[in-house]
C-alpha cells in the first residue's frame, strides 16, 4: 500500500503488521512466512557490513539467534544477491534511502540504494518480527520467529527527517542521547539537531575555553514549571558532554545513518557563555561580571557584543566543533539566530559605532552581520550554516538555510528567494506543547497538538511555487525541555506524536484533509507494543497515568487554535 490511499494485493493485514512509517507499497509474497532459527545465516554484501553488525546486536539479543555469517553456499560474502537466510545487498537503481524487502521461499532479501537504504529496510524487518524483537532478551527461549510473507518497496518523501532536542534547559546524560538516536532510527528519522547552548547552560566541552563548562554548564537553581510559576528547584543543576562523549554520539549516530546538526546559539540565547566570559557581553551597557547562568525561562535580554573579540571567540569554538562533527556526517552547523532582543545594542555606543562602521541600516542589520560572518566562515571550511527564521531579518546570508519555526511565512519567504528550508513550525510540530486540553496534562504549555494534529501536518506550504518547493529539504519536530526535567518527561512529550511525525516525513501521504487517521491509529496498536518493549514512557491514548501528572505546577495553557502564518 501507499499510505492510506492505495490498494494492496493479496491478503495483508496492514493494521496487524502496524508498520510505521507506512511503506509506499506492501503486497503479499508468493512464499509463506519465512522462519528464523539458530542456523539462519546473515549474508552481507560488500558495503552492508555495518547493517549486518547492527542486526546482530539488536535482533540477536531479542531473539536469542546467533545469525551467523553466510558460508560459501550462502554467497553472502560475495554479491549478496543470492543465498539463503537474511540477505543484504545494494542496488544503485534504488533511491539512496530506498529499499526493497522481499520474503522468498529460501530467504528474506533486503536490497537498498545505499547502506542507509538497507538499514531502513532492516528496521522494517525488525517491525515485521513483532514487538518482542524490540526487547533486549528473549521472553521465551527457543520460540519460533517468522517473517510474514510480504514484499515491500519503499523510499522516503524527504531527505531531511529530523528531531531537535534541547539539552541546555534540561541536560540528558550521554546514554539517554544514544537511546534517543536508537528511537529516531527505529522511526526512520535521519537528522538529530543537537541544541547544545543557551542561556540556561553550555553543554559541550571546548578545550580552549574551559570556563564555558566550568562555569557556563551550571546554574544555581531552576524554575519549576512555566516562568510565571512561583516554584523553584533550589538544587544546583548542570552537566555537559566531554569531547569524547560527542565523538561517541556522532559515531553512534553515523552507524545508524543519522546526521547530527550541532547548534551553537548566537548572538542571542548567550547568557551562559557571557557568564563564563563576561567580555563577550555588552559591557558598556551592563556589568556583565554580575551575570550567572540563567535559572528561568523566556527571552533573555543579555546578548553578545558585536565586537571582533566576539567573532574570534566563536571562531575558536567552531574550530573545535567542526573537528568533533566531521563534514561527512554533519555538513550543517546551526547558528541559532533567534529571539535576539536589540535593546542593549540600541543603548550601546559600541554597537551603534559598529552599525555606522558597517554601513548597515539598524540593529537587524547588525544581527545579519553576525550570521553573514559565520556563513562565510563555515562555507570556507566546507560547511553550511542553518539558522532559525529570524536570520531573514536584515538580509539572509547567501548560503544559509532556514529552520522555519514561526509558522510557514519564514519558510515561504526563504524558499521563494532560493534558500533551502527545513519546516518545523511551532503551531504543528513543537512537541513540548501539550497533547490535550484536559487538566491532567503535566505542566501544560503552548497549543494543544494531538496525535491526529501532528499526523495532519503538511511540511510543504500550500501555494508554494514548484521552483520554491524544491528548496524544502524536509521537516523536523522540535523538543524544548524547559518543563522536561528528565528522560521520562521527554518520552511523555515526544511519544507517541513522533510516530505520526515520522510518517509525515517519510511516507507519500495524501493532502492533510484526506489522510486516514483511523487507519494510522489502528496501526498504532502494534506500535504502542513496540514502544512498551523499548521502555518508552509515552502518553497513553486515554491520558496520562497518575505518575505522569504534575498537579499544582503552573503551565501556560493557551485557548483556541493559533493562526498558521
Amino acid at each position: 500500500m501507499t499510505p492510506e490511499n492505495s490498494v494492496s494485493t493479496g491478503a495483508v493485514d496492514t493494521a496487524a503488521l502496524g508498520l510505521i512509517p507506512a511503506p509506499r507499497t506492501l503486497t503479499a509474497a508468493a512464499a509463506g512466512p519465512y522462519p528464523l532459527g539458530c542456523t539462519t545465516p546473515l549474508n552481507a554484501a560488500p558495503g552492508t557490513e555495518g547493517v549486518a553488525r547492527w542486526l546482530r546486536t539488536t535482533l540477536g539479543p531479542a531473539t536469542g539467534l546467533p545469525l551467523p555469517e553466510g558460508g560459501p553456499t550462502g554467497a553472502g560474502r560475495g554479491s549478496g544477491s543470492t543465498g539463503r537466510g537474511i540477505v543484504l545487498a545494494l542496488d544503485a537503481s534504488l533511491a539512496p534511502e530506498g529499499y526493497r524487502l522481499a520474503v522468498e521461499a529460501n530467504a528474506v532479501r533486503i536490497t537498498g540504494g545505499t547502506a542507509a537504504g538497507v538499514f531502513r529496510g532492516a528496521q522494517t524487518l525488525r517491525q515485521l518480527l513483532g514487538p518482542d524483537a524490540f526487547r533486549r532478551a528473549p521472553l521465551v527461549p527457543g520460540r519460533t520467529w517468522e517473517v510474514p510473507p510480504v514484499v515491500i518497496e519503499d523510499e522516503p518523501r524527504f531527505g531531511w527527517r529530523g528531531m531537535m532536542l534541547d539539552v541546555s534547559r534540561h541536560f540528558l546524560p550521554k546514554d539517554d542521547i544514544l537511546r534517543y538516536l536508537d528511537l529516531l532510527a527505529a522511526h526512520k528519522l535521519n537528522v538529530f539537531h543537537f541544541h547544545l547552548t543557551d542561556d540556561q547552560g553550555w553543554r559541550i566541552e571546548i578545550k580552549r575555553y574551559p570556563r564555558l563548562t566550568e562555569v557556563g554548564s551550571w546554574r544555581s537553581r531552576t524554575k519549576y514549571g512555566h516562568r510565571a510559576s512561583e516554584l523553584w528547584d533550589e538544587t544546583p543543576y548542570g552537566g555537559f558532554y566531554t569531547q569524547d562523549d560527542i565523538r561517541e554520539i556522532v559515531t553512534y549516530a553515523a552507524e545508524r545513518h543519522i546526521r547530527v546538526v550541532p547548534e551553537i546559539d548566537i548572538p542571542g540565547h548567550s547568557q551562559a557563555a557571557i557568564s563564563a566570559y563576561p567580555e563577550l557581553g555588552n559591557t558598556d551597557v551592563i556589568d556583565t561580571t554580575t551575570l550567572s547562568v540563567w535559572d528561568t525561562w523566556g527571552v533573555n535580554p543579555n546578548v553578545l557584543a558585536p565586537t571582533d573579540n566576539t567573532l574570534r571567540f566563536f571562531e575558536g569554538v567552531l574550530e573545535e566543533v567542526l573537528e568533533l562533527f566531521p563534514a561527512a556526517t554533519s555538513p550543517f552547523v546551526h547558528m541559532g539566530g533567534d529571539e535576539c532582543p536589540k535593546d542593549q545594542w540600541k543603548e550601546s555606543p559600541l554597537a551603534q559605532a559598529r552599525i555606522a562602521e558597517l554601513g548597515v541600516k539598524d540593529e537587524d542589520g547588525l544581527q545579519s552581520w553576525f550570521i553573514r560572518h559565520f556563513d562565510a566562515w563555515l562555507t570556507a571550511r566546507g560547511r553550511r550554516l542553518i539558522g532559525w527564521d529570524e536570520i531573514l531579518e536584515g538580509g539572509l546570508a547567501e548560503g544559509a538555510a532556514v529552520s522555519s519555526w514561526r509558522g510557514y511565512a519564514g519558510g515561504i519567504a526563504a524558499a521563494e528567494a532560493g534558500h533551502d528550508v527545513v519546516m518545523c513550525p511551532e503551531q504543528q510540530v513543537y512537541l513540548d506543547h501539550r497533547q490535550d486540553g484536559g487538566p491532567d496534562e503535566p505542566m501544560p504549555i503552548g497549543y494543544v497538538r494531538s496525535l491526529e494534529d501532528v499526523y495532519r501536518f503538511e511540511p510543504v506550504p500550500p501555494g508554494l511555487s514548484e521552483e520554491a518547493a524544491r528548496h524544502i529539504l524536509g521537516t523536523q519536530a522540535n523538543v524544548w525541555t524547559e518543563v522536561m526535567q528528565n528522560r521520562a518527561r521527554v518520552d511523555y512529550q515526544v511519544f507517541p506524536r513522533l510516530a505520526a511525525f515520522a510518517e509525515v516525513a517519510w511516507s507519500a501521504l495524501p493532502a492533510p484533509a484526506d489522510r486516514d487517521f483511523a487507519a494510522f491509529d489502528a496501526r498504532m496498536t502494534a506500535h504502542y507494543a513496540r514502544l512498551d518493549a523499548l521502555g518508552v514512557d509515552y502518553r497513553p491514548p486515554a491520558g496520562p497515568y497518575p505518575r505522569q501528572q504534575r498537579p499544582g505546577i503552573l503551565g501556560r495553557p493557551l485557548d483556541g487554535v493559533p493562526p498558521v502564518v
